[in-house]
């Protein structure tokens, strides 16, 4: 599945933000802590320069506890990251964010000037919830769907901080490929634009993989189905969804392994870890060398050719 999502708002926000990059003393990227890697946006490193960055793991009480700790051990081996991770609208916690960012830029006199910070996240990692937290007030919109924020806003903060909220936004092309269904599993991409059943089966596959205590006890398997298709068609047997003609309803065992997954009905999950995402970079490097090699070669071959024909 090759999801290409970049609406006309996002590309918009993304020049608005390497416009106002330079006035900021510090940036906060928001993460869902289930998918740490696949949620970073990675047009950040090249609009951030050498600011200090806090990365926030948000809805820590979703993700796999010991996974998020691998996190954020390999998140702050960049020089000037650190992070901190929330659980779902917990101001006492959110206002550790701010406590975080005062002992990053000791050098900043805030009597002088207030301290300038942007907050980015992709869409559906709870930014603008976060925002709110932070202000003690609705000052920033929220919703269940991507992409709520449309337009930078400034939020003055308490302590002399001034927040610029900025629109969630994408990047061009999400690849590798699996990034691409972990943000679609965690609710990041509209279902608009994706396969609902390929993405649910691509869930069940990992699932049944990195979790099956919790696939097996959710769903009453005994003993547990031998693929992700099994699984689906597991829980359409058991909770009789099925369509004319006893075919299983998949769009409807879709809709709930995606629901359950999405409210931590299933449990505490992580869908990568640190050295799962090293591997598939390694993957994919050696795969574009491959392709490099190829092409390098059928360009010799035609040359060759033209060289024969004259």
């Amino acid at each position: 599945m090759a999801i290409n999502w970049f609406p006309g708002h996002m590309h918009k926000a993304r020049k608005e933000i390497k416009q106002v990059m330079p006035q900021m003393d510090l940036i906060i990227e928001v993460l869902d802590a289930r998918i740490p890697f696949s949620s970073e946006n990675p047009l950040v490193p090249s609009l951030r320069g050498d600011k200090p960055l806090i990365k926030v793991l948000n809805k820590r009480d979703l993700a796999d506890p010991d996974i998020t700790e691998q996190w954020q051990a390999w998140l702050e081996r960049e020089r000037g990251v650190r992070t901190i991770t929330l659980t779902h609208n917990q101001r006492s916690e959110a206002l550790g964010i701010l406590k975080l960012a005062e002992e990053m830029t000791p050098d900043h006199d805030r009597q002088k000037r207030a301290l300038r910070v942007m907050i980015l996240g992709i869409p559906n990692v709870g930014k603008s919830t976060i925002i709110n937290t932070l202000a003690g007030r609705p000052a920033a919109k929220t919703g269940n769907e991507p992409a709520v924020t449309r337009a930078q806003q400034a939020i003055k903060l308490p302590n002399n901080v001034l927040l610029y909220d900025t629109p969630g936004f994408l990047w061009p092309k999400l690849s590798p490929e699996a990034c691409g269904y972990r943000l679609a599993v965690t609710g990041a991409i509209r279902s608009s634009v994706l396969d609902f059943e390929d993405v649910a089966l691509f869930e069940a596959d990992y699932l049944r993989q990195a979790y099956p205590e919790l696939v097996a006890a959710r769903y009453g398997f005994d003993p547990l189905p031998p693929d992700g298709l099994g699984v689906m068609d597991g829980i359409a047997e058991k909770r009789r969804f099925f369509s004319r003609g006893g075919i299983p309803d998949l769009h409807k065992v879709s809709e709930i392994l995606l629901n359950e997954f999405r409210a931590g009905t299933l449990g505490r999950i992580s869908l990568e870890t640190p050295e799962m995402v090293e591997r598939e970079a390694q993957e994919a490097a050696r795969a574009a060398e491959e392709k490099a090699a190829r092409d390098e070669a059928r360009g010799k071959t035609r040359k060759k050719g033209r060289s024969g024909k004259s």
